[in-house]
């Protein structure tokens, strides 16, 4: 794709190949008869769209020189907090310096873009006690805890920074969501892989299990990609330069999930307690305040979770089928 293309919207999106990156793919297309929309899927590695390194500035200028997009969707990241754990050095290197690489390539190569930086709610850390179980909001201080918490509060301090020297830029701080094709290294999904497969026999009808008792605010990534598709594809001059969760505003217990994919499986099932995944959770309960993205952007999620859950079970009952 070279700069000139005759398409309204040119979105470049980062990180297309994952989880995330997909269902902002199928959001976008499913616009596609309403609007003009070009869409440049790239990633590391093998991937449907154009291959690229986020460490490798060069490569990025000359990527967005040529394609020139309206907007670019930066969701490259070591997404999985133990990935990150694991290799700390990889998640600072991709996660922080790689969107430092992004942002300053976009102002050098198509300075009236719009960067949309994908930032967590893991940013908060410490701060979610401090609030005692009530909802955060973005104005909260960050103290996060872990790798990939920390190397995404650097990466969002770059991308503040350049907010004030002219970068057109909105960051999101998503909650936890799932959804169909997220890998079983997130707990939703983890469970209802293991549901799935008892019901085709691979495994015996016991999940073994940690600590249940952690409250979380959960999404369903088709909500989430919504978002990130409307700021996209149109301008909120309120959202400049801003910051915003993602969020229900609700919390659900890990226990209460398990036990919900449970009952939509049918399946009588014995839950054990596993003493080698039993790990005291830091933060108990993380919920998110997302009042400033209804009034500027006009979002709130709409998909009931129990629906999710249905169709994250449907997505494993297929595949281990």
């Amino acid at each position: 794709m070279t700069a000139g293309t005759s398409f309204e919207h040119r979105i470049l999106i980062t990180g297309a190949n994952g989880f995330v990156g997909k269902w902002l793919q199928s959001e976008l297309k499913s616009r596609q008869s309403n609007h003009s929309i070009d869409i440049f899927p790239v990633g590391h590695g093998t991937t449907t769209g154009k291959a690229i390194d986020v460490r490798d500035y060069d490569q990025l200028v000359d990527l967005i020189y040529g394609y020139q997009p309206t907007a670019i969707v930066h969701l490259a990241a070591v997404a999985a907090p133990a990935e990150a754990h694991n290799a700390p050095r990889l998640a600072w290197d991709i996660n922080a310096t790689g969107t430092m690489n992004m942002a300053y390539a976009a102002m050098e190569a198509a300075p009236q873009v719009r960067f949309i930086f994908i930032s967590s709610s893991e940013t908060y850390g410490i701060s979610f006690n401090e609030c005692k179980g009530e909802p955060i909001s973005e104005n909260v201080i960050l103290k996060p805890i872990n790798a990939y918490g920390a190397s995404k509060a650097a990466a969002e301090a770059v991308v503040a920074q350049l907010a004030n020297e002219g970068l057109n830029t909105i960051r999101f701080r998503p909650f936890n969501h799932t959804g169909p094709g997220q890998t079983d290294e997130y707990v939703v999904a983890a469970f209802a892989k293991q549901l799935a497969e008892i019901s085709v026999g691979l495994r015996p009808p016991v999940i073994k299990v940690g600590n249940l008792s952690a409250q979380r605010d959960f999404l369903d990534v088709r909500d989430v990609v919504r978002a990130y598709a409307d700021v996209a594809l149109f301008d909120f001059p309120g959202a400049r330069g801003e910051v915003f969760n993602v969020a229900s505003g609700k919390t659900q217990q890990i226990e209460t999930i398990l036990n919900e994919l449970i009952g939509l499986s049918g399946q009588k099932i014995d839950i054990q307690l596993d003493p080698k995944r039993l790990r005291a959770s830091i933060v108990s309960i993380a919920s998110g305040n997302a009042t400033a993205a209804l009034r500027t952007i006009g979002w709130k999620p709409t998909i009931p979770f129990t629906k999710t859950l249905i169709d994250v079970l449907e997505y494993w009952k297929e595949r281990v089928s």
